[in-house]
């Protein structure tokens, strides 16, 4: 374990040390991540450090937001490599409790997401999102940031998360990061530990589809119906994976779309051999940056 790094693994330690960070006016961002650190992870890490005075991040593989038969038990652990992972970044704290901590004997209270977590991965994953929020609630409570980062591969989280904050009246800024992926396209995810050789190189038709789709748009196809058909026939080529969705939709609403304009996002979610991996792209103009694509979709506060 890296000695510069500050570990906590106690809730109340964790309360204390974000409130004397805040001390003096200061301001502190979260990174809420479930470990098995990537580079996707560290951009959000980056980002935070722009964004504020001090950075906690939050590594936590969270039960309440895995099924049954999914891959909780197998979810890679990597704390020692995490951490060594974020010394350079010099991160104020890095909260690790584990399950006992966050929900002891007699824990009963949980967040309901709403009519967002009904859709999509709500539906291949039903209770996931329930225990996203309830999570995500709770270290908010616990470190009380001024802002929090997340990352744009999950979108529909991100989604959630914002209404959360609204609804809630939750003082956190949300920023959203975008998606950085491998050399070959493919969204970096902790999942791909699951990977054969085989199924990491099947996962790329994935983001071929998006770019399919976004090759479309540019090319004056607005018709939802046309771009889901184009991006379900590159799916279909692979046949080492079996899609779930692949849609354009709505970025408020999650609804999928009739006509798609700048800000629609395409999302693809599919099972690559036994491992379920989900994408997406902000459909714009050629040269729109991933900024310009975010603040399209989330809006300039983003």
């Amino acid at each position: 374990m890296d000695p510069n790094v500050r570990l906590i693994t106690s809730v109340d330690a964790m309360r204390n040390a974000a409130r004397a960070l805040r001390a003096g006016g200061r301001t502190l961002a979260l990174v809420p991540t479930m470990g098995a650190l990537h580079a996707g992870h560290l951009s959000l890490v980056r980002r935070a450090r722009s964004e504020a005075d001090a950075v906690a991040v939050s590594i936590f593989v969270n039960p309440t937001q895995f099924g049954p038969g999914e891959d909780y038990t197998s979810y890679p652990r990597h704390i020692e490599r995490d951490l060594e992972l974020l010394q350079p970044f010099q991160v104020a704290a890095v909260f690790a409790p584990d399950a006992a901590a966050m929900y002891p004997p007699g824990f009963d209270a949980f967040v309901e997401p709403g009519a967002l977590a009904q859709k999509f991965e709500g539906v291949a994953r039903p209770g996931h999102f329930r225990g996203v929020a309830t999570v995500v609630v709770k270290l908010f409570h616990i470190v009380q940031p001024d802002v929090a980062c997340f990352g744009q591969k999950d979108f529909q989280q991100a989604v959630i998360v914002r209404r959360l904050i609204e609804n809630l009246n939750v003082g956190v800024r949300l920023a959203v990061g975008p998606i950085v992926r491998e050399s070959d396209g493919v969204a970096m995810s902790s999942r791909h530990a699951h990977l054969s050789a085989e199924d990491r190189a099947a996962a790329r038709v994935l983001y071929q589809s998006l770019r399919r789709a976004h090759q479309c748009f540019e090319a004056g196809e607005t018709r939802g119906e046309a771009i889901v058909e184009e991006m379900r026939a590159v799916l279909s080529s692979e046949l080492r994976v079996k899609p779930d969705y692949a849609v354009p939709v709505d970025p408020l609403r999650l609804e999928p779309v009739e006509r798609v304009t700048p800000g629609t996002v395409a999302l693809v979610a599919a099972h690559v051999g036994p491992t379920r991996l989900i994408d997406n792209l902000i459909l714009a103009p050629a040269g729109t940056s991933d900024e310009e694509r975010l603040r399209l979709a989330f809006g300039k506060e983003m």
